[in-house]
């Protein structure tokens, strides 16, 4: 009996580890942020899942005074087994990465579980108890991993912050050894990683440019770009700057003191974290409330909450491709096609001068204008700002174009879609007339109380822009299928699909050559 009572405790145990693996990186996923995980948690009813119930049922069912050890022992290591096989055959879009912070929470939590195990087996020892309870309780530790996870994050909030503070000192010491050093800030609802990466292809033309490396766009994420990336010899920092929450650029900007701030859009996004746009707006407007008084602002009239916003604490160049009333920098004569983009930028002066461009879609020519501006401002020659706007390479996932060999043309804007952009996607989808039009999409996401309402919308503007809709997954499916049926003769074929890879089966049997495909989003492991 002790062999198969050690024997089941050791495969609960196996998928104990295996369970807090999966918790700790949906709590990365969700910036080890309790309060966000505990949201994910509510919504997800992960803790309700079959497993957790059928665990939860073989727990209380072992307890019973009728239960008989040897059956108690098999049902633990068959439902583990089980949950083990499950867990080992699960694919992740953004598995875990076991960093230091995630190394120091996962030991946490097995300590806390080895903690309760122990406590359990010292008690069957001193009360001559079998070691089946131990097994029951490791399966119980599985039931109520979250509180595992929850627990050792707050047990190592002060270490991390002690952590945190080392670095951002060590951070602020190399920017204040580089005085000479022009700080750009770029922030957005939408639109900031693309601009950075298109005002870095064309400041490198003219200066020896650093920015912060894919979405680095927190204030640790700032810092490690500075402790590990930035050099003594670097001319020109462009700092990407995200927010969950009001307060969070306004720390990073303490930080890095930007000299020139880009605001490339105000949006309804995120707003299960921020409840209203008026808060948005604020969070995004610190960092133009952070500039000096000889810096400069480049901000988008395209979008009404930047328009309205008053500024005068510093210059403020506004630039617009469609709300041109107040902007100083316009764009015009825009002309797109499969090869990418003709644009005109008219300056405040009149000035008028064409861009040829690999990219398409408003978002892009807007994002362009405002590095463009930007160039300018920092006296880049003109025709050096053309050449690099001509060789600039679309950013994956991100209204990116390009032909399959079968004469197929796909329209990848996979990144956190957004109001806004899906609007500018389905603007350019709608642009191909060459063959039948495909949007594969699961639609929008972390728009709060509007959810609905701002899928369904989507879901209208899909029926005048497509031939075929594949909705991918449940999460918004009924939101945009009936946002498309409300449009009076539509003739869009709709179609659903509960996995990308489903989505993918599908498209083989529709398309063909000169058809085009736009794959709008490409939801995250916490909105399944």
């Amino acid at each position: 009996m002790l062999i198969f009572s050690l024997v089941g405790i050791v495969i609960a145990f196996i998928g104990v580890v295996m369970e807090f693996r999966r918790d700790l990186m949906m709590l990365q996923q969700n910036s080890y942020r309790n309060e966000r995980y505990s949201r994910w948690l509510s919504t997800s009813q992960d803790t309700t899942s079959v497993m957790r119930l059928v665990s939860g049922a073989v727990v209380l069912a072992s307890l019973s005074t009728l239960s008989v050890p040897l059956v108690s022992l098999n049902l633990v290591a068959i439902v583990s087994i089980v949950n083990i096989f499950k867990l080992a055959g699960s694919k992740y879009k953004k598995p875990l990465v076991m960093t230091a912070r995630a190394r120091r929470i996962f030991a946490v939590m097995i300590i806390l579980a080895l903690a309760v195990i122990g406590g359990v087996s010292g008690i069957c020892l001193s009360r001559g108890l079998s070691l089946e309870y131990v097994a029951i309780a490791t399966l119980a530790v599985y039931c109520f991993s979250h509180f595992f996870t929850l627990a050792a994050n707050i047990i190592l909030r002060p270490v991390e912050k002690r952590i945190n503070n080392r670095y951002y000192r060590d951070a602020e010491r190399i920017l204040r050894s580089m005085p000479g050093l022009r700080v750009i800030g770029i922030t957005g609802s939408y639109g900031k990683t693309s601009t950075k990466h298109y005002l870095n292809r064309i400041l490198s033309e003219h200066f020896d440019v650093m920015m912060t490396p894919g979405s680095y766009n927190t204030t640790m994420g700032v810092i490690r770009t500075v402790r590990e990336y930035l050099k003594p010899y670097n001319e020109v920092f462009i700092v990407e700057m995200g927010a969950k929450q009001p307060g969070d650029i306004k720390e990073i900007c303490d930080l890095v003191r930007p000299s020139v701030g880009i605001v490339t859009a105000v949006g309804e996004q995120h707003l299960e974290s921020f409840k209203t746009i008026e808060n948005v707006q604020r969070t995004k407007f610190e960092l133009v409330d952070s500039l000096p008084s000889d810096g400069m602002a480049v901000i988008n009239d395209d979008f009404p909450f930047v328009a309205n916003r008053p500024v005068a604490n510093v210059e403020c160049i506004r630039y617009a491709v469609g709300n041109t009333g107040a902007a100083g920098f316009t764009a015009s004569e825009l002309t797109y096609s499969p090869e990418g983009t003709l644009f005109t930028l008219v300056t405040p002066a009149g000035e008028r001068h064409e861009f040829s461009t690999r990219l398409v879609g408003e978002c892009n020519v807007s994002n362009l204008m405002a590095a463009i501006i930007v160039a300018l401002y920092l006296e880049v020659p003109v025709d050096k700002i053309r050449y690099a706007v001509s060789r600039i390479e679309q950013v994956e996932h991100r209204l990116n174009m390009k032909r399959t060999p079968g004469g197929v043309t796909i329209i990848d804007d996979a990144f956190n879609s957004n109001p806004a952009g899906s609007a500018m996607a389905l603007d350019v989808l709608s642009m191909m007339k060459s063959g039948k039009r495909v949007i594969v999409t699961p639609g929008m996401i972390e728009l709060g109380e509007r959810q609905e309402e701002l899928n369904h919308e989507f879901g209208r503007k899909i029926a005048v822009a497509a031939d075929v809709a594949i909705v991918v997954g449940h999460y918004n499916r009924e939101a945009i299928v009936s946002g498309i049926e409300s449009v009076a003769d539509a003739g869009v074929e709709i179609r659903t699909a509960d996995t990308f890879a489903e989505a993918q089966s599908m498209l083989s049997g529709i398309l063909g050559n000169g058809d085009t495909v736009l794959y709008e989003n490409d939801l995250p492991d916490t909105f399944k």
